[in-house]
């Protein structure tokens, strides 16, 4: 009876407080562990780069394989936190504790497939980006990578627990364990790159065993709070056995999700094969990019996070209005936000490619680079929030469409074409170039899927 009692005051807080605040309430904890997130991204970079910028250009170079460790955490969070909120919003009790019991049987499956990545496929992937480049650049990759695959159980119960407690409001406490764990990379990085306070100086590999650290610590944390506080689900291994209905419920919304962002990894490893051809410097710029970016991006995606259980949400307790209000105000939200990316990008490169001790020929790639990515901004912000709403919907296959388009039909090919007939300074157009069509894509799916879905909500009060 607590249970159902617990159960009606979320109800009441998703389906009926001002979507406004709501959006802000579920979305601004999590914004912030994003911004933490995003600043260990950097601070991490910046640390390594103090070794050199082999060291950088290594760490760099691991972005496709960490991209795709992330992406089937990730993707399997966002089919579970759609399932588990849309489950809430039908009161069909029975299924939630169900679904969160097999997403983290998924999660463990994905800890043991990136344990054998990192045995088997680390040193091969390594060696088909370096080529002629300096060794020393595959032996620090190929020991970071290799830690950091080996030991992502951490990563994996991070991830699990925090959609378990986003999917039924509590965002407070998965910033908590986002932030924890960020925090404590954050302390440990000088530590064990460098050797303080009678640490042994690891280098790169300090970096790895930092970042492993606070993951499981997030992860440990994780778990407390879903035992402690996540009332609406209860977690138990007595009696489990993995639910193949279920599972194929969370990978209906998270497959898509997930080829999206392995898409971005194979994105990212093209990229680093075409700018490899020029310089290692090149592929450094591009990884430090990618880290800069995080800072604007991250909070957007901290914004999606708790969009999708709003929507999911208010669509399976049949609120079109408030669905619609709450796709309205993220949309000015992930606006401002990528706005204000954008002036860094134009008015500072130089600055903040200074962060990681960039060299005179990084600066010369780096800042024009900077300039022209940094157009990418002024229409991200709506690709980005579109792709939430289809998957928040159940129509996750649409932001796969669009990820595919971008990141495949077009960015690689033109970056390989601009390449050929341009050189390095042309390739970065690729971006704006790719992210326009990109928008072309999820506005004319926004049309479609409010004609299909949204205008055929019910609009119960």
């Amino acid at each position: 009876m607590s249970n159902q009692m617990e159960m009606a005051a979320q109800e009441n807080k998703m389906g009926v407080m001002p979507i406004n605040k709501l959006l802000l309430n579920m979305s601004l904890p999590m914004m912030v562990s994003m911004l933490v997130q995003a600043l260990y991204n950097i601070v991490d970079s910046i640390f390594v780069a103090k070794l050199s910028e082999n060291a950088l250009t290594a760490v760099s170079l691991a972005f496709p394989i960490q991209t795709l460790l992330i992406a089937f955490g990730t993707g399997m969070g966002v089919g579970v936190n759609s399932l588990l909120s849309k489950q809430l919003g039908e009161k069909d009790l029975k299924q939630v504790s169900r679904t969160a019991m097999n997403g983290i049987f998924l999660a463990a499956l994905n800890f043991v497939v990136f344990v054998i990545v990192g045995i088997v496929c680390v040193r091969p992937f390594y060696a088909s980006q370096v080529r002629d480049a300096d060794p020393e650049i595959l032996t620090m990759g190929v020991q970071y990578l290799r830690i950091v695959c080996i030991c992502s159980f951490g990563l994996y119960a991070q991830l699990i627990f925090e959609k378990l407690l986003q999917s039924t409001g509590k965002t407070l406490y998965s910033m908590i364990t986002q932030v924890v764990g960020a925090g404590l990379n954050i302390i440990l990085d000088p530590i064990l790159i460098f050797g303080l306070f009678g640490m042994p100086r690891l280098g790169v590999a300090g970096a790895a065993i930092a970042t492993v650290i606070g993951q499981i610590v997030g992860g440990t944390i994780g778990l407390f709070f879903n035992l402690r506080v996540n009332r609406e689900i209860t977690l138990s291994l007595k009696g489990f056995r993995p639910d193949v209905n279920t599972i194929a419920n969370i990978y209906k919304v998270g497959v898509p999700s997930i080829i999206m962002q392995a898409i971005g990894s194979v994105m990212t490893y093209g990229m680093n094969m075409i700018l490899i051809t020029f310089s290692a410097t090149a592929t450094a710029v591009f990884g430090v990019y990618f880290k800069l970016q995080s800072f604007f991006f991250m909070p957007v995606f901290g914004l999606n996070n708790g969009l999708i259980p709003i929507v999911a949400y208010n669509y399976g307790a049949g609120r079109r209005s408030r669905v619609i209000k709450a796709i309205k105000c993220s949309l000015v939200y992930a606006f401002a936000l990528l706005l204000a990316g954008f002036v860094v990008f134009e008015t500072i490169p130089g600055v903040l490619l200074g962060m990681f001790e960039a060299s005179e020929e990084m600066l010369a790639i780096g800042v024009p680079a900077l300039h022209i990515i940094g157009v990418h901004f002024l229409v991200a912000w709506f690709c980005i929030i579109a792709g939430s709403v289809f998957q928040a919907l159940g129509n996750g296959v649409y932001s796969l469409v669009v990820s595919v388009a971008r990141q495949l039909v077009v960015l690689l090919p033109v970056a390989f074409l601009l390449a050929q007939l341009g050189g390095l300074h042309a390739v970065w157009w690729a971006f704006p170039i790719a992210e326009v069509m990109s928008g072309c894509a999820s506005a004319l799916f926004m049309i479609r899927i409010n004609k299909k879905v949204i205008s055929g909500i019910p609009d119960n009060v």
